[in-house]
């Protein structure tokens, strides 16, 4: 267990409410250590955009704050006084990171205000992608790995990622009445949305839909491990293994997504990533 008291305040933020990263990240150097925690919470600030308003102009004003607050730390402009902001400016700064990943982050948040799911599972894995691989490229940077044949491995981790957290967020969003399952699969399986999902029913058809994004999460994971990468990569991709045990927690459950036991703590998640991190996997 990790000691609150020995927390900085932007790690106990994202030890809250993104805890899969939090423990991805307690394996990176102590001198980068607080830098992912400051790109972590900034991407949850972003990414929350959704889940705290109620239309969609108030989620493009904050987004756009964001951006404001990106275009200000970059121009060397005052710097917003915010609790991640800040910090996050001296992480930008200390490590010279792309400005262009954090523009991608911003961007693929205004997806979510539409409340459409994806047309299609390109769709989606173009949004996972939009989402999460800048994310894992940032993190590479803050570790000082810049290395173009590590691009696959982030592209992989990246998408792999987010396509099983969206999966096991399925529940989670049904309740709040959105959705990122493609809305051709779902045609053509006959689902209604509304009398189903969104009433908290899944029917049976729906595991086909899961199994075959999952088998997709699956290739991109594959993918990226086929290549070596440097050591001090690692941190930056161990949500690749936190990905690969969500998926196989999906398949045990019979793909069912709304299944009890994938409400579940991963007790031994920690272990594992301690493993492949001693192991250099990913």
């Amino acid at each position: 267990m990790v000691d609150d008291r020995a927390l900085s305040p932007l790690a106990g933020i994202v030890r809250k409410q993104d805890h899969d990263r939090f423990l991805t990240a307690l394996f990176a150097p102590a001198a980068q250590r607080d830098s992912l925690m400051a790109l972590y919470a900034f991407n949850y600030e972003v990414a929350k955009t959704r889940e705290m308003v109620r239309e969609s102009m108030l989620g493009s004003m904050r987004l756009q704050w964001w951006r404001d607050s990106i275009s200000a730390i970059y121009e060397d402009a005052p710097v917003r006084r915010h609790e991640v902001v800040e910090p996050l400016a001296a992480t930008i700064r200390e490590h010279r990171l792309s400005r262009v990943h954090f523009d991608r982050l911003i961007d693929a948040r205004e997806a979510d205000l539409a409340d459409a799911p994806p047309a299609t599972l390109a769709a989606l894995e173009a949004y996972a992608e939009a989402s999460s691989v800048p994310l894992v490229l940032l993190a590479l940077e803050i570790l000082g790995v810049r290395d173009r044949g590590c691009a696959e491995a982030a592209r992989g981790v990246g998408i792999g990622f987010a396509l099983a957290g969206l999966l096991s967020a399925v529940p989670f969003h049904a309740r709040q009445r959105r959705l990122y399952l493609p809305a051709d699969l779902l045609a053509a399986q006959k689902i209604d949305v509304e009398r189903t999902l969104f009433e908290m029913k899944p029917p049976p058809a729906l595991a086909g839909i899961a199994a075959e994004i999952s088998a997709r999460a699956e290739a991109c994971l594959a993918r990226a491990r086929k290549d070596a990468v440097p050591r001090a990569a690692i941190p930056a991709l161990l949500p690749g293994i936190v990905a690969s045990r969500k998926l196989a927690r999906i398949a045990r459950a019979g793909h069912d997504l709304f299944a009890p036991s994938l409400r579940q703590v991963d007790g031994m998640l920690i272990a594992r990533l301690a493993v492949a991190a001693l192991m250099g996997r990913y």
